[in-house]
């Protein structure tokens, strides 16, 4: 099949525009600029379709907030008919270094609320994830703040390679599988 479902979990609303959180929303953005694509407010998310090499590539946004992404993607995906195994959801992780993006097949939701409401909307933690790697530079008791927060200025010009990154990183998984993918990028360190 040549039908890939993009899910990028952010937050809606200009407060969280470029903060950690939103990075799924920045991934395919770019992903979706770069293709020549534009997003049109559709059933619970920003959609927009692209083509690339033969390929149809539906890249959402969810319009549910965070924590109810799981509607938007079961909705997209049921409606697009794309399989499981040809979904990639982004999304940031407190668990990685800022240089460190993982791609995996399954995994649990490792406290993150907007995989943990698609994984108990699928009824499982099998679909494949980019985890884009926020760092965990925060004093005691701040985690939201950080998480919520915007990048700091030392630090974009890792989040733009690496946001870079990952649209390549999509393409390699639509083009050669998910398991070069994770052969290919997951032992890198991501530094302009």
């Amino acid at each position: 099949m040549n039908k890939f479902l993009i899910v990028g979990l952010g937050n809606i609303g200009e407060e969280y525009a470029n903060t950690r959180h939103n990075i799924g929303f920045d991934v395919v953005n770019a992903f979706v600029q770069k293709h020549g694509g534009t997003f049109k407010v559709d059933r619970l998310a920003y959609m927009a379709e692209v083509k690339w090499k033969g390929k149809t590539f539906v890249c959402i946004c969810p319009t549910t907030y965070m924590n109810l992404s799981g509607r938007a993607f079961k909705y997209w995906q049921e409606k697009e008919k794309v399989a499981v195994e040809n979904t990639l959801t982004i999304v940031d992780d407190l668990a990685l270094p800022l240089d460190k993006i993982r791609i995996r097949k399954s995994g649990t939701h490792a406290g993150h609320n907007g995989l943990r409401d698609i994984q108990n909307i699928l009824g499982t933690d099998e679909y494949p994830k980019l985890r884009f790697g926020i760092g965990n530079q925060f004093a005691k008791g701040m985690q939201v703040e950080f998480v919520l927060g915007k990048w700091k200025k030392e630090e974009i010009p890792v989040v733009q390679f690496k946001i870079d990154r990952s649209v390549e990183i999509i393409e390699s998984f639509a083009g050669i599988g998910i398991d070069r993918t994770m052969t290919n990028y997951n032992h890198l360190s991501f530094k302009p």
